[in-house]
């Protein structure tokens, strides 16, 4: 029915929400479907077969997104399926963040083999006296999935948290414990104790903690960053942690400059790092990759709409295009011209591209499919039985 290519080891609990008839390789150069990781893809071939890519996690940067876009391939990721692991290590870090637990744990390495170990241990311990979390207020930056279980979860910790989002959702909104308060993002900054940053990396979002952020925080205020390591500034973050304006800096991004610098704590990229999550996420992007292949129905692409809707008819097409004047009379019209009636029609769009489910009582010829196939708005065409 359909070959599946994946690209990483993905958790065998994927094959399972796959039906009858799919196969899985490690090495294809036709697959329908690509599911994967880590793994770069930005020179890797975009077969013409090719229908969707899911990314067993939130972050697409390793996928050549508008490539994709262009050939008409849905890209997927799975927002949320690791959000519980990401949460735990925050909170993790929180404490890492207040305590100089990571600095006494190396000292006490130090001891192996010396004589008095206790009254060595009861002596040097004042080096190591942090702060307790309680009391003290959380900035969330970014809200989604991962950002409200951590604010959520703070609260009950009896931390102030203070969240920021401009793009909340209602289901966000809805989660979000009412003892958490929104604000603007200078506030934050400005009042927070503790910050944590949960946004993707964007030409906006690109080194947004800088020089003249840091100018902004509190003084011996922590920052944790555990979405991309280009958010923040790497020379400006060495300068705050050196001055003392950052007490300590905590990112799941390890690099060259950063590692070995006092009050500066790399973590290897653990956040998803748990056979849970790992199961979560290609479990979900299973799902997401079936529904697509199967009835043409996309949840959680990052470069097309999301559009959904039951099969209720006798045959199913759905059309790519882009985002113009009179697309949508185009196609429709190329339809009703060969006597076929449209049972139900839903079209979305997503910045320049659309994307449109159309149910008919009856299966159109393939000479309508290719009128369709031909006009230029028209990106990809796909029929249904």
């Amino acid at each position: 029915m359909a070959e599946i290519l994946k690209l990483n080891e993905i958790s065998p609990v994927a094959d399972k929400e796959f039906p009858a008839g799919y196969t899985f390789t490690k090495d294809s150069k036709k697959p329908d479907g690509i599911m994967l990781r880590s793994f770069n893809m930005h020179e890797y071939p975009l077969n013409d077969e090719l229908l969707a890519v899911a990314r067993a996690g939130a972050g697409t940067n390793n996928i050549p997104i508008p490539a994709c876009t262009e050939k008409g391939i849905v890209v997927f990721n799975t927002p949320g399926a690791n959000a519980n692991a990401v949460k735990e290590l925050v909170i993790c870090e929180l404490f890492l963040g207040g305590r100089k637990i990571t600095d006494a744990i190396d000292w006490v390495k130090t001891l192996k083999g010396t004589e008095g170990i206790g009254k060595t241990v009861e002596k040097g311990k004042s080096k190591f006296v942090g702060h307790e979390i309680s009391g003290k207020t959380l900035g969330v930056i970014g809200l989604g999935a991962i950002g409200v279980m951590v604010a959520n979860t703070a609260v009950d910790l009896g931390m102030r948290v203070v969240g920021y989002d401009p793009y909340l959702s209602v289901a966000g909104a809805l989660h979000l414990d009412n003892r958490v308060e929104t604000t603007d993002l200078e506030t934050l900054i400005k009042s927070s104790d503790f910050i944590t940053v949960h946004v993707p990396l964007t030409p906006s979002t690109e080194k947004m903690f800088n020089a003249d952020t840091f100018a902004k925080m509190k003084d011996g205020a922590v920052l944790i960053n555990n979405s991309r390591g280009e958010l923040v500034d790497a020379d400006a973050v060495l300068a705050a942690v050196e001055s003392g304006k950052l007490e300590r800096y905590i990112t799941d991004f390890p690099s060259e400059a950063l590692i070995g610098v006092p009050n500066v704590i790399c973590v290897p990229h653990l956040g998803a790092s748990t056979p849970e999550a790992e199961d979560n996420c290609a479990k979900m992007a299973a799902k997401e990759l079936v529904d697509y292949i199967e009835n043409g129905n996309i949840t959680h692409s990052v470069n097309f709409p999301d559009v959904c809707a039951p099969r209720t008819s006798a045959a199913r097409v759905t059309v790519m295009h882009n985002n113009v004047e009179g697309a949508i009379s185009k196609i429709t019209s190329a339809i009703s011209a060969n006597g076929i009636n449209i049972a139900n029609i839903i079209d979305k769009s997503k910045g320049e591209k659309a994307y449109m489910i159309l149910d008919l009582d009856s299966k159109p010829s393939e000479k309508v499919l290719k009128e369709i196939e031909k006009l230029d708005t028209v990106i990809r065409v796909r029929v249904f039985n």
